[in-house]
């Protein structure tokens, strides 16, 4: 673990007078682990558990997913498995093999034993422990319950939040590779881009794209013509003369997201598609120029949506104007009407502006900002205007 999530997440213990705090959710499990398992994916009802605490880590996996921690070398400093699995080890076992056996030597009963003993082991025996929103079966709070009568389990969400919101070093690094990996894939999208390309076609070679990068897709939106107003996945549309198309497109890299969207033109743009173009780029820029250190995430909405009386974008009408970026796609803080949330220097936010008339087309551009003390960085390098193809 990075001394920057320690002290994120020390300082989210003394923040809500936590003993401990226990990660549930892929995301949370990485954030205080660095283990990603396949297992939500493949089934939600799998328990896994990573523990953090003033005396350290652990992480709680069922015995089958041992060999993989061993390889991965998740960070933390105790694994517990618990269930039972048989798998063979050659007598040329490397050194991740002779970990995973050894830990598969003593395996405990259930999840809630693990958990126990997790807690055990990192000397939390009474106080409050923080438990993430999807959180432990009820089975296993009531053994954890028996087991160790002298704690008791709060919601720990908010905490966990709060503590992945304000990136690291390392953390910026990997969302501004992700990002960049994002932008270079779609440049590669625009260059073949041209009358007959099928939306589908244009997807394929941004995900082959990202892969060739060293990263992992994640929601590939690419939509042309009237279908740009659709929330859709690519189909067979072929590209004609005069369509808007609209890129809605994102990566993982080393489990970070970066989200990226950009409007295209087919050949020059009519006098409307270039000033509502126009517009939701100057709502977008209202938010960014809104954004640092200490103002509140419904200031930043009530900026953007000023912008917006003074351009014309008929019905226009949105629930947020962006959100966190990070171990997930969107995550706090939120940019919504109202929000208390303060930004904080080392925020990183994917701020957006959109606009959708069915029949007609939709238009849409999202940029990536780190907030500062004193204004926002936009860490993207592709150019912001409407982009015309030849």
């Amino acid at each position: 673990m990075y001394p920057h999530q320690t002290e994120r997440l020390t300082t989210a213990l003394e923040h809500d007078d936590l003993a401990a705090l226990v990660a549930t959710t892929p995301a949370n499990l990485f954030y205080v682990s660095g283990y990603r398992s396949p297992a939500p994916a493949v089934d939600r009802t799998t328990e896994l558990f990573a523990v953090f605490a003033p005396h350290g880590t652990a992480l709680v996996v069922p015995a089958i997913a041992a060999p993989a921690v061993a390889v991965e070398l998740a960070a933390a400093d105790h694994v517990v498995c618990y269930g039972a699995f048989a798998d063979g080890v050659g007598e040329r076992r490397d050194e991740s093999a002779s970990r995973a056996t050894a830990r598969l030597r003593e395996p405990v009963a259930d999840p809630a034993e693990g958990l126990a003993r997790a807690l055990d082991v990192l000397g939390v025996g009474r106080g409050r422990v923080g438990l993430d929103a999807e959180g432990a079966s009820e089975a296993t709070r009531r053994r954890l319950a028996e087991r160790l009568p002298s704690l008791s389990l709060v919601d720990g969400t908010a905490a966990l939040a709060r503590a992945r919101a304000v990136k690291g070093p390392w953390e910026l690094e990997c969302l501004a590779r992700a990002l960049l990996i994002a932008e270079e894939a779609v440049n590669e999208v625009l260059q073949m881009l041209e009358p007959g390309v099928e939306e589908r076609d244009a997807a394929t070679l941004y995900e082959a794209e990202v892969v060739k990068r060293g990263a992992e897709p994640s929601a590939t939106r690419i939509a042309m013509g009237e279908r740009s107003a659709l929330p859709t996945t690519p189909s067979a549309r072929a590209l004609r003369p005069g369509d808007l198309v609209r890129l809605e497109v994102g990566c993982l890299f080393k489990g970070y997201y970066s989200a990226v969207a950009r409007t295209a033109v087919m050949g020059e743009p009519t006098a409307l598609q270039e000033a509502r173009h126009a517009a939701i780029q100057a709502v977008e820029q209202a938010a960014v120029d809104a954004i640092r250190h200490g103002v509140t995430v419904g200031a930043v909405f009530d900026s953007a949506i000023r912008a917006v009386s003074e351009v014309d974008l008929p019905g226009h009408e949105r629930p947020h104007v962006g959100h966190g970026i990070g171990l997930a796609a969107a995550e706090p803080p939120w940019l919504v009407p109202g929000g208390p949330a303060l930004l904080e220097t080392g925020m990183v936010l994917r701020v957006e502006a959109a606009y959708f008339e069915h029949g007609w087309g939709g238009l849409s551009v999202a940029d990536t900002v780190l907030a500062t003390a004193k204004d926002a960085r936009i860490l993207n390098r592709s150019a912001r205007g409407m982009i015309v193809l030849d």
